[in-house]
C-alpha cells in the first residue's frame, strides 16, 4: 500500500473536512471553551483505537517513558495518545500520520491544551518518515498496521529512527484465524484497501529488521468488555455526546464497528499487542 494511488485512497478513507469546527462544537456542548478544554475532555474523540485511554495507558506504561524520551507517533491520527504521553511523562512526541486533516486538526488541538511545545505531528507515510537516523529513543503505533501491506518495510523505517536498545510497541488489529471479515471496518471500506496481518506476520517483519520480540498479548477479551461497556451506556433515547467517534467517523460508524465486533466475536480478528526492542 505504498504506492501513491493507495495512499491517496487511504487518506480519503480517514478525511473529514471541518473536523476541527466539529470537534469545537463539542467542546461548547460540553460547557467548555478552547482556553479550557483539557486532553481528558479530548479523549473521546482523540483516543482512535480499541479501548481508548485505558488502552493507551496500559501500553505506555509498558514503555518506560520519561521526561528525557524524544517518543514516536506512528500514524498518529488527531495526536489524542501523544498528547497524553507528553502530558503525562513531561517528553517530547512527535506524530506522523498520512491524513492532512488528522494532522492540522490534531496540531490545533495541542495549541488549545497548551502542547504544541513538545508534541509536533507531521504528514508523512510511515514508510518513509522526516527523520534523521537514531532520532527517537521509543516509538509506538496504535492500529495502523492494518493499512500497510509492507510490513516488513514499515518495521525497518522504525528501526532506522529508533536509538539501539529503544522499544517499539504495537497495537494492531490482527488475524488470528480463517474466516470471512465483513467489511466496511474503521480502517478499511473493502477487502482490497485492508491489510490485516496475523501476529507471526508481524513477529517476523520486526526479527528481520533487528528487534528482539519481548512480549504478546492478545486482547480480545478487553475489547469485547469495552465494546460492551460502549453499548450498555448507550441510549437510543439521548443525543449523542458531545464529542465521539461519530465526530470522526459520522454515520459510517455504525456498520463499521458492527462489523468489528462480530469478528472479533467470533475470533477472527483481535486488537493484539507487541513490544519488541531494537538490537543494540
Amino acid at each position: 500500500m505504498d504506492k501513491t494511488s493507495d495512499r491517496s485512497n487511504l487518506s480519503d478513507h480517514y478525511a473529514r473536512s471541518g473536523l476541527i469546527d466539529a470537534i469545537e462544537n463539542g467542546v461548547v456542548r460540553m460547557g467548555k471553551a478552547i482556553d479550557t478544554v483539557t486532553i481528558d475532555d479530548l479523549a473521546a474523540v482523540d483516543e482512535f483505537h480499541i479501548g481508548g485511554r485505558r488502552a493507551t495507558e496500559e501500553l505506555m506504561e509498558q514503555l518506560g517513558i520519561d521526561a528525557s524520551d524524544h517518543v514516536l507517533d506512528v500514524g498518529c491520527g488527531l495526536g489524542g495518545p501523544a498528547r497524553f504521553v507528553a502530558d503525562r511523562y513531561q517528553c517530547r512526541v512527535s506524530g506522523v500520520d498520512l491524513t492532512l486533516d488528522y494532522v492540522a486538526t490534531g496540531n490545533r488541538l495541542c495549541e488549545w491544551v497548551g502542547l504544541n511545545d513538545r508534541v509536533k505531528l507531521y504528514q508523512s507515510t510511515a514508510l518513509s518518515l522526516p527523520f534523521q537516523q537514531w532520532n527517537f529513543s521509543a516509538a509506538y503505533m496504535l492500529h495502523v498496521g492494518m493499512n500497510i501491506e509492507d510490513k516488513e518495510r514499515l518495521c525497518l523505517e522504525v528501526a532506522r529512527v529508533l536509538r539501539p536498545g529503544a522499544l517499539f510497541a504495537v497495537y494492531d488489529v490482527m488475524r488470528m484465524a480463517d474466516g470471512e471479515v465483513s467489511y466496511p471496518l474503521p480502517w478499511a471500506t473493502t477487502r482490497e484497501s485492508s491489510a490485516l496481518g496475523s501476529p507471526q506476520c508481524y513477529r517476523r517483519a520486526l526479527e528481520h529488521t533487528g528487534f528482539e520480540i519481548l512480549s504478546e498479548r492478545n486482547r480480545r477479551d478487553f475489547a469485547l468488555a469495552y465494546f460492551e461497556g460502549l453499548r450498555s451506556r448507550a441510549s437510543p433515547a439521548t443525543d449523542p455526546a458531545p464529542l465521539g467517534l461519530h465526530t470522526l467517523m459520522g454515520d459510517r460508524r455504525q456498520d463499521q464497528i458492527k462489523n468489528m465486533i462480530a469478528s472479533i466475536s467470533k475470533g477472527v480478528i483481535a486488537p493484539v499487542e507487541l513490544f519488541a526492542r531494537k538490537a543494540r
